[in-house]
């Protein structure tokens, strides 16, 4: 129950319920949840390449890239950037985009102390720059910024305009504003998400 109680969002009393359903469930049952904890902790990483979660092995080099890396169907020319890997799921769940991610790992927040050096700025303009860094060692000809429409991300969203300007033959647009301000991308229905990625427009 303590370590239940530890949770996000987890309560005393839901706490205790958790625990006696587990105590209540079949062996088999009880072992499946623990493997599957062990699991996430062994063998879930970052994809080397874009910061989204995998499962895959790593190579020799210590380096694992994630299905939609992988993909060879995907557009590797267009790259949506999100905060956080839930983001990306949830843009995935839409069916609608069909490109590369790049995860930051985060946003740009001075008053908490947060630059672009502790988010994953570098590896993105890294890619940006040298295209042997993408699948398939293609060049990335649109940048779609899909961070959370707030203080801290619409500043994130900024810095990495004026960066890609920087960069010529890149193009720049942004999720439109079908997202409501102040919300999280992982609490937008399917068809809000699907209407941002259909609207994107471009930063001026």
């Amino acid at each position: 129950m303590e370590e239940f109680a530890n949770l996000p969002g987890v309560g005393r009393r839901s706490a205790e319920r958790l625990a006696f359903h587990i105590l209540k469930s079949p062996p088999q049952a009880a072992l499946a949840l623990s493997r599957a904890i062990a699991d996430v902790k062994e063998k879930v990483r970052h994809c080397s390449v874009c910061w989204n979660l995998t499962d895959r092995a790593a190579d020799a080099g210590g380096a694992a890239r994630c299905e939609i890396c992988n993909d060879p169907q995907r557009d590797r020319g267009t790259m949506l950037v999100v905060e956080q890997p839930k983001d990306l799921i949830a843009l995935e769940q839409t069916g609608m985009y069909k490109g590369l991610y790049h995860v930051l790992m985060g946003r740009i927040s001075p008053l908490d102390g947060i630059g672009p050096e502790e988010l994953t700025v570098s590896g993105l303009l890294g890619r940006l720059d040298h295209p042997d860094l993408n699948p398939g060692g293609t060049p990335v000809v649109e940048l779609i910024l899909g961070l959370n429409p707030t203080l801290e991300g619409d500043g994130t969203s900024l810095y990495l305009m004026q960066e890609a300007s920087r960069r010529p033959g890149i193009r720049v647009t942004r999720l439109a504003r079908g997202l409501p301000t102040g919300s999280q991308l992982e609490f937008a229905n399917k068809a809000v998400l699907a209407d941002a990625i259909q609207c994107r427009q471009e930063v001026h």
